[in-house]
């Protein structure tokens, strides 16, 4: 269930309340008793990063190295280590 925030115009009473997106809103001040309670803006409980995705979701793959190394042994063994 979604957190909504809440403040009094006539008081100043914040509170925040847990309800159900379907319940309607709240509107009688708990501390005051006026119906002048109203919901607040709040920022949003997740973060979108890159071209719209979540931050931990769909990352671009490490780039693969443009030129190979040669393999050298060190043993003298092989063509590698001919001089």
């Amino acid at each position: 269930m979604p957190i909504y925030a809440y403040k009094c115009t006539q008081c100043g009473h914040t509170q925040d309340m847990m309800q159900k997106m379907s319940d309607a809103p709240l509107t009688v001040c708990p501390q005051c008793g006026q119906a002048s309670f109203s919901k607040q803006l709040s920022a949003a409980g997740f973060q979108l990063k890159g071209k719209g995705y979540y931050a931990t979701d769909f990352k671009n793959p490490p780039a693969a190295p443009s030129e190979p190394a040669a393999p050298v042994c060190g043993t003298g063994a092989c063509p590698a280590c001919v001089q």
